[in-house]
């Protein structure tokens, strides 16, 4: 898969099958939506292409910096849309300037003659354009002009996709990983790098990487304790992670931490990037009465991670 951050580095594709949104989780829906353009460029000879934007829309029309949490951030979207077949990602930098300008500008001056569209595949209610006026009656009356067809993505389709967003994020925020996964179709991941902590966990036989997570628009699970996959130096390990405040050992219990032991693990990863894979919630995080309680419940939490993990 290619990557496009310029429409520059856009040339000479041919046949291009077009799908636009932000694809964000890249779930099951968004899958299947993968499917069909790559389907159709098989079939006409072509390439398949998603047109997303970044920052995504809302954050700029709405000013929205706070509440709107994605599921990806760039990079993870990119590796996952690479894993599902897609030929081209174009990122197109949406700006105040871009929402500005009206639909049919839009239609030829982005679609048709920087992105040579020659097939759309797009959503029933798919609004673009100045103030959102652009829709699929404008697409179909254009077509005929411009020479490119279009795949309606049903209604149907569409709510399944927007429902799925939205139980994903939920499930996110209530740490029902097993639901997380089973929308998305893949595993729920939090990337960061490792920094140097209080090395408390090294006094008691349970070693953590500290991971800084850095994006604030990623959405993070609830508080607790998870058995994990982790990614880091080129090899992947099981673990458990602890995400919360630490309240057997933390004095600032308004400050979330994200910690992650790796079983069988003795390497200096400090100022590297992991990426850890979520595949179940063990418990959620309580405050113990000592230190010794706090290490009883971990040799717990590891064999129950290990069973899960094996």
């Amino acid at each position: 898969m290619k990557v496009h951050y310029s429409i520059d580095t856009y040339k000479n594709i041919k046949n291009p099958v077009i799908t636009v949104g932000t694809f964000d989780g890249v779930h099951i829906g968004h899958q299947t939506i993968i499917k069909r353009i790559n389907k159709i460029a098989e079939n006409c000879q072509g390439e398949s292409v998603l047109l997303t934007f970044d920052p995504h829309p809302r954050k700029v029309i709405l000013n929205d910096n706070s509440s709107l949490k994605l599921i990806n951030t760039i990079d993870e979207k990119i590796n996952l849309l690479e894993k599902y077949g897609l030929d081209h990602l174009v990122i197109h930098p949406f700006t105040k300037e871009f929402s500005r300008i009206s639909p049919t500008e839009y239609v030829r001056d982005l679609l048709v003659n920087q992105l040579n569209a020659h097939h759309l595949v797009i959503g029933y209610d798919h609004q673009f354009g100045r103030n959102r006026e652009g829709n699929l009656d404008l697409l179909n009356e254009l077509s005929p002009l411009y020479g490119f067809k279009i795949d309606e993505i049903s209604a149907q389709e569409i709510n399944a996709i927007k429902i799925s967003s939205t139980k994903i994020r939920n499930a996110i925020y209530d740490g029902d990983i097993q639901k997380t996964n089973n929308y998305l179709g893949h595993r729920f991941t939090l990337s960061g790098t490792v920094r140097e902590g209080e090395k408390i966990g090294r006094t008691i036989g349970f070693p953590t990487a500290n991971i800084d997570i850095s994006d604030f628009d990623k959405i993070k699970p609830s508080e607790g304790v998870y058995a994990v996959k982790v990614n880091a130096n080129n090899s992947t390990y099981n673990g458990m992670m602890n995400i919360g405040t630490r309240p057997t050992l933390n004095k600032k219990e308004n400050i979330t931490s994200y910690e992650v032991h790796i079983f069988n693990f003795n390497q200096n990863i400090y100022n590297q990037k992991i990426t850890v894979e979520f595949i179940d919630r063990i418990r959620e995080e309580k405050k113990f009465d000592d230190i010794n309680a706090l290490k009883l419940q971990l040799i717990d939490d590891q064999k129950k991670s290990i069973a899960l993990l094996s």
